[in-house]
């Protein structure tokens, strides 16, 4: 866990705050953050077989459509779609790679290929618990998973909501609370599933996340009496234990709005 100052990015409260750990996906704010600063909002995108393979929770996209970049980012952001964020990486790594075809008709191998792409830019795009098998020049092996720590999750938040020129537009997203939109002869309706955003006066933007090794995670920033501040907490319970993440929040938000100046 940790509490951060988001203006001076000072540390108010950790708890191994920089021991390394998996997020699930609050991963997203990254994979947000880096679509948002390489391509408009209105672009279309079209979906790979690879991507309509996805495991839940997704929004069940299928090979061949075509979305806006502004409709797969509230399905990410508010819905915590995993397809969507594939088709985001997919898109924007293909892009880093130069390619000018559709990503309709990648091959799996050209998907994966415009994926890592993408991760070398940010990190896995999804936050699905994954392993990275490496093969060293004495031909050892070496295993990096998923990970990030609670300092530098509140890090990335911060630079989303403060440094980013693509801050705004950030905001707008993970503000939302219900969206909807209509493509390919189907109706989406996306709701915010940080319920945080009503739980506490100056809360404004953030991201849960939840695998079975993760745990419950939770990244989010309020402001109020002045302050900025952001909470960033990784493995704060497991089923049934669900609603941690929220208490954890408000308790350090609380503290920091009572004992800093």
């Amino acid at each position: 866990a940790v509490l951060v100052d988001a203006d001076s990015g000072r540390v108010l409260y950790g708890k191994n705050e920089t021991i390394p750990m998996a997020m699930a996906s609050t991963t997203k704010i990254m994979t947000c953050i880096l679509v948002l600063e390489n391509a408009k909002v209105d672009e279309t995108v079209s979906v790979s077989a690879y991507a309509a393979t996805m495991p839940k929770v997704k929004l069940y996209v299928k090979c061949g459509e075509h979305y806006t970049v502004r409709e797969l980012l509230f399905s990410l952001m508010l819905e915590s779609h995993n397809d969507t964020a594939v088709v985001l990486g997919e898109y924007i790594g293909g892009k880093l790679l130069g390619e000018t075809g559709k990503i309709s008709e990648h091959t799996g191998e050209e998907s994966k290929a415009a994926l890592h792409r993408f991760a070398q830019a940010m990190n896995e795009p999804n936050g699905l618990d994954a392993t990275e098998t490496l093969t060293l020049s004495d031909g050892s092996t070496l295993e990096r998973e998923h990970h990030t720590t609670a300092k530098d999750l509140a890090e990335i938040l911060r630079y989303c909501m403060k440094t980013s020129p693509q801050r705004d537009l950030f905001l707008e997203i993970t503000g939302t609370q219900d969206y909807s939109f209509t493509e390919n002869g189907r109706f989406f309706q996306c709701h915010n599933h940080n319920a945080f955003l009503q739980m506490m006066d100056g809360a404004f933007t953030g991201k849960t996340g939840f695998t079975n090794k993760a745990g419950y995670c939770y990244v989010g920033a309020l402001k109020r009496d002045g302050k900025c501040l952001i909470v960033a907490l990784l493995a704060c319970g497991w089923p049934n234990h669900k609603t941690y993440k929220w208490s954890d929040s408000r308790e350090l938000f609380t503290y920091g709005l009572e004992n800093f100046t």
